[in-house]
């Protein structure tokens, strides 16, 4: 069953963060963040070298409408990412019969550590389970990234595979642990 994600029309508020689809104006602060060396190589993506690169990642993200911006409260400032997409074929393969979708993160280097991104995924797993009505949500990280793993953890998500991600921009294998929520409302599981 295909599940549309549309974040374009999609407002979620938590405690210290508005999650929204990204808009052109947006382009300053995602630069910010994504030229920074460190931020981008973390989820498997080159830290961007020009605002030429931002603007056409900006682009495609505003098109695709399957990123939220995640938006500082306090200074209104986007700071960073949650995308949602189909799984790779290692989860399609494992959950045959599963609406599910994975969903990646990514967030400014100078917001690390304050529990933001922990509090932008419980929202994001929320939307999934309550909007698009998914029976499960799937993650993953790159072995030794344990900032990732922490907030997956702290997110519910339990361990289900050892896997390869390739990155394109990188050139690179990454040896990667994937895991996933259940929806507890189906019982699935």
């Amino acid at each position: 069953m295909e599940i549309k994600v549309d974040t374009g029309t999609v407002r979620i508020e938590t405690n210290r963060l508005v999650l929204r689809g990204f808009r052109e104006d947006d382009l300053a602060d995602f630069y910010d963040y994504a030229k920074v060396e460190g931020v981008g190589e973390c989820a498997g993506w080159s830290h961007h070298k020009s605002i030429e690169e931002s603007r056409r990642i900006l682009s495609m993200f505003i098109e695709g409408r399957n990123v939220f911006a995640i938006v500082d409260k306090k200074s209104g400032k986007v700071i960073g990412s949650v995308g949602i997409k189909d799984p790779d074929e290692v989860t399609v393969s494992r959950f045959p019969d599963v609406n599910i979708k994975e969903i990646g993160f990514v967030l400014a280097k100078d917001f690390w550590g304050k529990g933001l991104m922990t509090e932008a995924v419980k929202a994001v797993i929320c939307y999934c389970f309550d909007e698009l009505n998914l029976d499960a949500v799937s993650a993953g990280h790159f072995v030794g990234n344990d900032r990732s793993r922490r907030v997956i953890e702290k997110c519910g998500f339990e361990f289900f595979a050892d896997t390869v991600f390739h990155s394109e921009s990188l050139n690179a294998d990454y040896p990667t642990k994937d895991y996933i929520v259940w929806n507890k409302r189906k019982n699935i599981k």
